[in-house]
């Protein structure tokens, strides 16, 4: 089923992002309106100031970031429901490609405590029906003082995804599980998130 409205995006036959099989079409015809294609400046703003630490990343897509911290030596585990992005991220992973693992955030066990979850493009990616799974387990997963950080994506949205998320409802989310710690504007950012994008760190309470 085409877009009429835009005939530059291809005929998919799932319109569900709760399936694997969503994200495996867009890959497998490399649409992928939401992928950088490299490390965000904010990212590597965060990461240089920090000492290396155990991160996970969900829905890591083409994993980018996780190839980022793998080359500086940081505990990193990468993951995704999508075989599709799976495939992507070890084919430019290389010799780090074991870094990357097929799996449903909602049930994954990382093989460590994380001491940041980096969120990219992920709770985005989630019906509104899933936020508050989102918070409930990344409220699991962190100890206190472990970091939720990353980018999140402001504003309410007809569709998605991306799911744009009001910025009362996504405090409503946090705030029992987190205090917030950095909030700030977020230059370069990709069509699709441009001007919607705001660095966030939340810290485990």
């Amino acid at each position: 089923m085409s877009d009429p409205t835009n005939p530059d995006v291809p005929d998919f036959e799932n319109r569900d992002p709760n399936s694997p099989g969503f994200w495996d079409e867009r890959f497998g015809q490399q649409f992928t309106p939401w992928d950088q294609a490299g490390v965000p400046e904010a990212f590597k703003t965060f990461v240089a100031s920090r000492n290396a630490q155990n991160v996970l990343i969900p829905g890591c897509g083409s994993a980018y970031e996780a190839l980022y911290l793998a080359e500086r030596g940081w505990p990193v585990r990468a993951i995704d429901f999508s075989a599709g992005a799976v495939e992507a991220a070890r084919a430019q992973l290389g010799a780090y490609a074991g870094v990357v693992e097929e799996a449903d955030f909602f049930a994954y066990e990382p093989p460590f405590p994380p001491d940041w979850v980096y969120e990219r493009a992920f709770l985005c990616a989630l019906p509104k029906v899933r936020w508050q799974d989102y918070a409930t387990r990344m409220a699991a997963l962190l100890k206190p003082g472990a970091l939720l950080a990353g980018f999140f994506f402001i504003g309410s949205t007809p569709k998605g995804p991306p799911f744009g998320i009001e910025r009362g409802e996504l405090d409503a989310l946090l705030t029992p599980h987190f205090e917030l710690i950095e909030d700030r504007e977020v230059s370069g950012s990709i069509p699709v998130f441009a001007g919607r994008e705001r660095w966030m760190t939340w810290r485990r309470i």
